[in-house]
């Protein structure tokens, strides 16, 4: 396996790992996000397990022992495995997450004292970039999930959010949600409720321009458009559900 990196948007690089081996034939990406500021953070740890290859991809942007915040969307191997081999190689890094992650994992799990973000905090990485966080509960799945969002540069970071299967571009213009759906159809990840098309609305009134998916590519384009095409797809699914 290798890391391949690419901007996706200005200063935030995706570090991306393809499993050939996960979902035959098409394979799964597991991707993380580096971004840059006087403070830089990453979204997404990677499983504990790929922790050499993503510390040897962030070694070739900044001197990992720079990092200052490790944030992730919920607690899952995925995204926060490694979160512990991170803090070690990162003296100052602090992670950050949600009120409910601190309070149910990451205060016991941590080997550092959390940063606990309340719905709507921002974090300033300097340089003019702050990240705000959104309370997302449930949403795909994990009581505690919730996504960053990125201000100067629009960029959404979608943890689990329109998950699709293949090894594709770094970044794409395409259609992202047919290929999520077949996800979902495949998986059945989401915690289907209620909640989860105005959640998501709530997501698109942000309008970002770029949506920064843990699974698949980066798109550029209509964020809006597609998370409320996403919540229309959702509202479907839960209300097959309670039928």
């Amino acid at each position: 396996m290798e890391t391949r990196i690419a901007e996706v948007a200005p200063g935030i690089y995706r570090l991306s790992t393809f499993v050939p081996e996960i979902a035959p034939p098409a394979g799964f990406t597991f991707n993380q996000f580096l971004l840059l500021g006087d403070e830089p953070l990453l979204f997404h740890t990677g499983l504990r397990r790929m922790f050499p290859l993503v510390r040897e991809a962030v070694a070739r942007i900044i001197p990992p022992e720079r990092l200052r915040w490790i944030a992730f969307g919920h607690y899952e191997a995925d995204e926060c495995g490694a979160v512990n081999e991170w803090l070690a190689v990162a003296p100052h890094a602090e992670a950050a997450h949600g009120h409910t992650g601190c309070l149910v994992s990451l205060n016991d799990m941590a080997d550092r004292t959390p940063r606990m973000l309340a719905d709507g905090e921002a974090i300033d990485l300097g340089g003019g970039r702050r990240l705000r966080w959104l309370d997302t509960p449930h949403i795909p799945h994990g009581w505690d999930a919730g996504v960053l969002y990125e201000e100067a540069s629009g960029t959404l970071l979608c943890g689990d959010l329109f998950t699709q299967l293949g090894d594709g571009p770094a970044l794409t213009e395409a259609e992202v949600v047919g290929p999520a759906i077949a996800a979902e159809d495949l998986f059945g990840f989401s915690s289907l409720n209620p909640g989860m098309g105005s959640t998501i609305r709530r997501l698109a009134d942000l309008s970002p321009r770029t949506l920064a998916l843990m699974h698949g590519p980066s798109f550029a384009g209509d964020g809006a458009a597609a998370l409320r095409a996403l919540a229309d797809d959702y509202d479907r699914r839960v209300r097959a559900a309670l039928a």
